[in-house]
């Protein structure tokens, strides 16, 4: 339970006793759909670690408000927080793709002595969500009208085609996260990061970029991946699961 009272969905996996690794998934999807269906518990399991893997705030079994300001990354950063105290979880390895990698960014930013090392696929500085037409995706929930902006069709759409997803809360959570801290050149966290994103998403010169800022990133370039199939590849997963292993635990 959140400070602020929002409920959020954890999963455990694995042996409480070995290390833990947190999972948390990106904009519009969920921990089972991110994490469990493709693999990425498996083979964490099999490497022998504890994991624990949430739904974001506005996402899957979690609480879902439709007030923006309960959505900043402030918030979700402090949600992490809240689920590693929840599990008396000391220190934990972090995995986020998308939305939940910037989330890891921030909560590295801001709780280095509880995340000692991060994977974060799929993120490039700034907001991606800055052209999102709001608009366009309130008439969408009101009347179906598919929106005329690309990028905004191509969220609502998707969003719209995972059972159980809220349009409203999703869309308050994009109003909310506006105008606040976001990734950059110039704040990078100081822990070994792994940076992972798709030869085929835009994103990936800006998220080589956000690596190279960084005092201790590498850059994994996930071979004939977009941004919204990169999660299934299994080179991303074996990647990720080789650069925790090789931190200290």
């Amino acid at each position: 339970m959140a400070a602020d009272g929002v409920a959020i969905a954890t999963y455990e996996f694995g042996d409480p006793d070995a290390s833990t690794v947190l999972l948390v998934h990106g904009f519009a999807s969920s921990a089972l759909g991110n994490w469990h269906l493709t693999g990425w518990v498996r083979d964490l399991l099999r490497a022998g670690r504890h994991v624990i893997a949430i739904d974001q705030r506005g996402h899957g079994a979690s609480d879902k408000p439709h007030d923006p300001r309960r959505y900043s990354m402030q918030i979700l950063a402090e949600d992490v927080l809240t689920v590693l105290d929840a599990f008396l979880l000391g220190e934990v390895q972090f995995a986020g793709y998308s939305l939940g990698a910037r989330v890891g960014w921030k909560a590295a930013r801001e709780y280095p002595d509880r995340i000692t090392a991060a994977v974060l696929g799929g993120i490039p500085d700034g907001d991606p969500l800055t052209r999102f037409r709001v608009d366009q995706a309130r008439e969408f929930i009101a009347n179906g009208e598919a929106p005329d902006d690309r990028l905004t069709a191509t969220y609502v759409q998707m969003a719209a085609g995972i059972p159980n997803n809220d349009l409203s809360a999703l869309l308050a959570l994009v109003e909310g996260m506006r105008d606040g801290e976001q990734p950059n050149v110039g704040n990078a966290p100081s822990q070994q990061l792994l940076f992972a994103t798709g030869s085929d998403d835009r994103i990936v010169e800006k998220s080589r970029a956000l690596s190279a800022a960084s005092p201790h990133g590498t850059f994994f370039e996930i071979p004939g991946r977009n941004h919204f199939n990169a999660p299934t590849s299994r080179e991303f997963r074996a990647a990720a699961i080789e650069f925790l292993a090789e931190q200290p635990n």
